[in-house]
């Protein structure tokens, strides 16, 4: 197992696992060293709904291609806009176009919390 902060390639295969019915481990990310654990994972079984997050997830086709609907949540704070706005416009906000939805107003929409929940438990009614 790759040892960085980011391995889309294995996100991507555990994806695809997980979707097959498989169980995987999830690495567990260590903020003391600012890196994934060398011995800590999480055991994730396979469900129905698979929820993905991340500010980067977009960012990859092969791994949007996995997703059966992509959500932007749009947030903007003020140490967010001042520490790391230039590198959300230069890698993270191009990826919102790949989005099937974008949530504006962060978690307070409630509108579009509801549209989401709706598809989650229609897909699960389709599925059971």
């Amino acid at each position: 197992m790759k040892n960085d902060s980011f391995d889309t390639k294995l996100m991507i295969e555990d994806i695809k696992k997980l979707k097959n019915g498989e169980t995987i481990q999830e690495p567990v990310y260590d903020y003391v060293v600012h890196n994934r654990s060398k011995d800590k994972t999480i055991t994730l079984k396979p469900s129905k709904i698979l929820i993905i997050e991340g500010i980067l997830i977009l960012q990859n086709k092969e791994l949007r291609d996995l997703m059966d609907m992509k959500v932007f949540v749009d947030s903007v704070l003020t140490q967010y806009a001042a520490t790391v706005k230039p590198m959300h416009e230069k890698y993270v906000e191009p990826s919102k176009k790949y989005a099937d939805i974008i949530v504006l107003e962060g978690g307070h929409n409630q509108v579009a919390i509801d549209l989401f929940s709706g598809y989650i438990s229609e897909y699960l009614r389709k599925n059971k």
